[in-house]
């Protein structure tokens, strides 16, 4: 009886929560190896080296935290608020912010990961972008809600702020109609 092969992508996986968990340098075959419960020789079938698995690794985190989100964000459809809302909570999911979170760390100290981040978040800018331009806003102004909108998105959560007499929810839910709402006929923001 043949014995089934580890997936490759169970060891991209296996990666991805290494990755999460403790940084690229947790990222080891022995480790992803015993995690996944086989013998390291499986993962040299798929992958030439340990680079060869990082990079692999990328371009999954790429793929899920950019097409796939923007794929089921668009076939749901709704209104830009609503289509950036769900953006948000799929791509900073519980299964998504830990990876996204240890790849901008990670780029700190490594400027291929950062050239790849950079173009993973101006994706995300791009869509922002596209959204946000129903509201009216001036090219400057438009950049700037982009930027709060993302900024919330990504680091909301490492903000410990209270919010007296509002729930946490409550001032995100206005943030995002602050940012989406149209300026008022007449009103100038420069």
């Amino acid at each position: 009886m043949a014995t089934a092969r580890t997936p490759r992508g169970a060891w991209i996986d296996a990666g991805l929560a290494a990755l999460a968990a403790g940084g690229p340098d947790a990222v080891r075959i022995e480790t992803l190896a015993r995690t996944l419960g086989v013998t390291k020789g499986g993962f040299y079938g798929y992958f030439a080296d340990r680079t060869a698995l990082l990079e692999e690794m990328l371009q999954t985190w790429e793929r899920r935290s950019v097409d796939d989100v923007l794929d089921s964000v668009e076939r749901e459809g709704g209104s830009a608020l609503t289509r950036a809302q769900r953006a948000a909570d799929l791509t900073f999911s519980d299964a998504l912010l830990p990876i996204d979170r240890a790849i901008r760390d990670w780029a700190r100290r490594d400027a291929a990961v950062a050239e790849r981040l950079r173009r993973v978040d101006n994706q995300r800018m791009d869509y922002l972008r596209s959204l946000f331009a129903g509201t009216g806003s001036d090219p400057a102004e438009l950049e700037a809600r982009c930027l709060l909108a993302f900024s919330a998105a990504v680091a909301g959560d490492l903000i410990l702020a209270d919010h007296p007499h509002q729930t946490r929810n409550e001032v995100l839910e206005l943030a995002a109609s602050v940012l989406f709402a149209r300026p008022a006929e007449g009103e100038s923001r420069s």
